[in-house]
C-alpha cells in the first residue's frame, strides 16, 4: 500500500469574501429561490448556519414583493376533472 499524503488545504472550498454586496445578492437569490442555501453561503463566504441567520434577518426587514391572495382562486377545473 502506498503512503500518500492528503493535502487538506486543497480539499477546502475557497469561498468569496463576505461583503455587504455579496450578502445582499445571496439573500435576494434565496428569497426568489434562484439559489439554495449551500450555494448562497459559499457565495458569501459564510457557513450555512451564518447564512440562515442572515436570511432570517433579511426576511424580517423586507416586505413581500409578490402578489398575495387572501382568498385562493377557485379550482373549478380541478372539480371538473375529478367528476369524470
Amino acid at each position: 500500500m502506498e503512503n500518500s499524503k492528503i493535502n487538506y488545504q486543497e480539499l477546502l472550498e475557497v469561498g468569496n469574501k463576505t461583503t455587504p454586496e455579496n450578502v445582499e445578492e445571496a439573500n435576494r437569490a434565496l428569497f426568489h429561490a434562484t439559489m439554495n442555501l449551500p450555494q448562497a453561503a459559499l457565495h458569501c463566504g459564510m457557513t450555512q448556519r451564518e447564512m440562515k441567520m442572515t436570511f432570517r434577518e433579511y426576511l424580517k426587514r423586507h416586505p413581500i414583493d409578490y402578489e398575495h391572495f387572501e382568498d385562493p382562486p377557485s379550482l373549478s377545473r380541478w372539480k371538473e376533472q375529478s367528476d369524470k
